[in-house]
């Protein structure tokens, strides 16, 4: 940890400094443009967002469950981690296209692939075809979702990569939004376009990415690697500064790129995968993103995020109009509470944010497990709407890290020569928990035996109370073993975050990498950006002299 100070004193006196303070970005005209590609790439994570909430709706839509004959056990946990089980296929080739082709090229090929999927899935007249295009849909987003945080934090302005990257996954939920009201708002269309809807819907990000991706600037880094310096710093400059190239935050960024990657082509001439794990640096990064990627998925929240429907079966709700408004109300939720984390992440702290959010989700779940357990055994329906109540403050504490931090913190920490290579180590994780969870450790049948029939019955009018001296013993205890489990994991989370998680806030991709390397790459990276910051003092003066000169030789 010695060279934290060394980089933090850089980062204080250099880099900080030449932040251009005069006017707020959003009067810069090419700040604002910077911004709103960001968006544009922002809205990938959307794309993965709509479809989990999407499945949760049409899980709670009559005309779907009857469409594919209401599927449910094995098939219905195919139907959700089917487009996991895409991503995971994709994950061995995205990393190539990501840093041979480019971040823009990757991203436009995982949207084209996205779109054609769509269309398919909106089509789809049986549910081998549907379980196709969303294999699909997986496949295209895991090179659109490889490349697009990563453009995002090497193209973002200094000072605002850290909630620029943070907004990433937390876009997430705005494509959860859309999904949620898109499925409540066709629920009442007698046909099968009250799924078909919602399934076209999922291609307009793909669409708009597909026409607007060619004006988005491509990353200096993966410029400056292929050796078009001249091109990156052009970009730099332009959205940086104005087009001023000598401008001293240019400068000092450029300076600082060329060194970092000099120094990792210097260490690995040729990076493969088992540069992830060659360094003690490269172990402790791997070791923080992976856990990272697995906490992200097995805090609980797959629960909800895939079987909300079995969890409101279980606590007594089973009118499909109500889920679907929990459904919708909670992603709301969920997103402003995200977006709030993210905008803090640099005032707050990473490290910090990850303790509150992890010690907060133990004791939540706890609470949320005791009240579950009392309505399994006395069946009360106050202790039931309880449950659904702490399921959103337990999302409060998980959204204030696990959804805005996770991909930018891992991506931060990643030195761009294994960055691509690392962060889809990290996609992969999480698709593999993501997978575990929908396949392997889904949440039991309803406690509520005819919940599932309930949804049919509500299609044709017929209504019928349930019957719980008829749900098994087992499957209670099953749930409740279930949601035990996590307080347990939970528990390890917090103890983890606060051991290895290093806080990284106010610092360059460069510097941030050099804690984990050791003092003697922090004290190159810092020596060089004094010497750069000290070249542009000079400069300064020099020209200042020179103005004076000027002047005294007109008044003469």
């Amino acid at each position: 940890m010695g060279a934290g100070a060394v980089v933090a004193t850089a980062d204080k006196q250099n880099y900080a400094d030449l932040i251009d303070k005069s006017r707020p970005w959003w009067q810069n005209r090419r700040l604002l443009a910077l911004n709103g590609w960001i968006v544009l790439l922002l809205i990938t994570s959307s794309t993965n967002g709509y479809d989990g909430s999407m499945m949760n709706g049409l899980q709670s839509l009559p005309q779907w469950v009857l469409y594919f004959h209401n599927p449910s056990g094995g098939m219905l946990g195919l139907l959700n981690a089917i487009q996991n089980i895409g991503c995971l296929c994709a994950y061995p080739f995205s990393p190539y296209v990501t840093d041979g082709l480019g971040r823009r090229t990757a991203i436009l090929i995982g949207a084209t692939i996205m779109l054609i999927a769509t269309a398919i899935q909106t089509a789809s007249n049986s549910v081998n075809m549907f379980i196709g295009a969303r294999f699909l849909i997986g496949f295209g987003l895991t090179f659109a979702a490889a490349a697009a945080p990563l453009l995002v934090t090497e193209i973002a302005y200094p000072s605002q990569r850290g909630q620029a990257t943070s907004m990433y996954n937390t876009l997430w939920y705005f494509g959860s939004i859309v999904a949620a009201w898109t499925t409540f708002g066709t629920f009442t269309i007698p046909s099968s376009w009250a799924w078909r809807i919602p399934s076209l819907l999922q291609g307009l990000p793909s669409l708009i990415q597909i026409f607007l991706i060619w004006f988005v600037p491509e990353s200096p880094r993966w410029l400056v690697r292929k050796g078009r310096e001249t091109q990156a710093l052009r970009t730099l400059a332009y959205y940086h500064a104005n087009g001023n190239e000598q401008d001293p935050l240019v400068e000092y960024e450029f300076e600082e790129i060329k060194t970092a990657i000099k120094l990792d082509q210097e260490v690995s001439a040729n990076v493969g995968w088992l540069s992830l794990v060659k360094t003690p640096g490269n172990r402790r990064r791997m070791r923080i993103i992976l856990a990272l990627a697995f906490f992200s998925q097995w805090s609980g929240n797959g629960l909800v995020s895939y079987y909300l429907k079995r969890v409101c079966d279980s606590v007594g709700i089973t009118d499909p109009t109500t889920q679907l408004l929990i459904n919708g109300i909670l992603n709301i939720f969920n997103f402003f509470v995200a977006v709030v984390a993210g905008l803090l992440c640099d005032k707050a702290g990473r490290r910090k944010l990850f303790i509150i959010s992890t010690v907060g989700m133990l004791i939540f779940w706890t609470v949320q497990t005791i009240c579950f357990s009392l309505y399994a055994q006395h069946g009360n329906p106050a202790v039931g709407r309880a449950v659904i109540g702490f399921i959103f403050v337990y999302y409060l504490f998980y959204d204030l890290a696990f959804t805005p931090l996770i991909v930018s913190y891992s991506v931060e920490i990643l030195p761009y020569s294994i960055r691509a290579k690392g962060f889809v180590v990290f996609n992969f994780a999480v698709s593999a928990s993501v997978v575990f969870n929908q396949c392997v450790f889904r949440f039991p049948g309803s406690l509520l035996p005819h919940a599932d029939h309930d949804v049919l019955t509500h299609a044709v009018g017929q209504v019928r109370e349930p019957d719980r001296t008829q749900c098994s013993w087992l499957e209670v205890l099953r749930a409740q073993l279930l949601v035990l489990v996590y307080v347990c994991w939970l528990a390890f989370e917090a103890v983890f975050v606060f051991i290895f998680v290093i806080e990284t806030k106010n610092r360059t991709l460069e510097e941030t990498a050099a804690l984990f390397d050791g003092a003697e790459q922090a004290e190159q990276i810092a020596q060089h950006a004094a010497e750069v910051a000290k070249a542009s003092e000079d400069d300064e003066k020099a020209g200042s002299i020179e103005v004076v000169n000027a002047k005294s030789e007109d008044s003469i």
